[in-house]
């Protein structure tokens, strides 16, 4: 899909915080039938994402399965449980969803300094006539990302 610039850019953020928004909506929420909608809107994000690479198989394959199966099917065991059990324990803070959360916390962190630390712009890719020409790669490790990322992954 051939799209002007600035609507590419906006679509991905709007589908993005979509994704992060259902996320949150997915941990942070008490009732599950409205965890199980959070994790809908992820899969339809998810699948939506795929459109602007051109993707549309992989997007209407992802929508069918994904949020016409496997989220209906999470919905309708939810509904199923007894629904009575989730509101009896008031407590809202628990021993293990400290320790979770410092974990989850120190992770987002040091994942965090990781992207901010990298050098992002110590390959230069250059593409003439459908070939890569690699410059300044220090390890292999980069030269397999590029292949991966290039030859593999996209198919243009």
């Amino acid at each position: 899909m051939d799209l002007p610039g600035p609507i590419h850019d906006f679509l991905l953020v709007f589908l993005g915080s979509g994704l992060i928004l259902g996320g949150l909506g997915v941990v942070l929420l008490t009732n599950p039938i409205y965890s199980a909608f959070s994790l809908g809107l992820v899969f339809v994000c998810i699948s939506l994402l795929y459109i602007p690479s051109n993707s549309h198989f992989v997007a209407a394959a992802q929508l069918l399965i994904y949020v016409g199966a496997i989220n209906v099917l999470i919905i309708f065991a939810v509904m199923f449980m007894n629904g009575s059990e989730y509101y009896k324990d008031l407590n809202l803070w628990t021993v293990g969803d400290g320790v979770t959360s410092v974990v989850c916390t120190s992770i987002f962190a040091s994942l965090i300094t990781t992207i901010l630390d990298t050098s992002w712009y110590g390959i230069i890719w250059t593409t003439r006539s459908n070939q890569i020409i690699e410059q300044d790669l220090i390890s292999n490790s980069q030269q397999i990302g590029i292949h991966l990322s290039t030859d593999f992954f996209s198919s243009i």
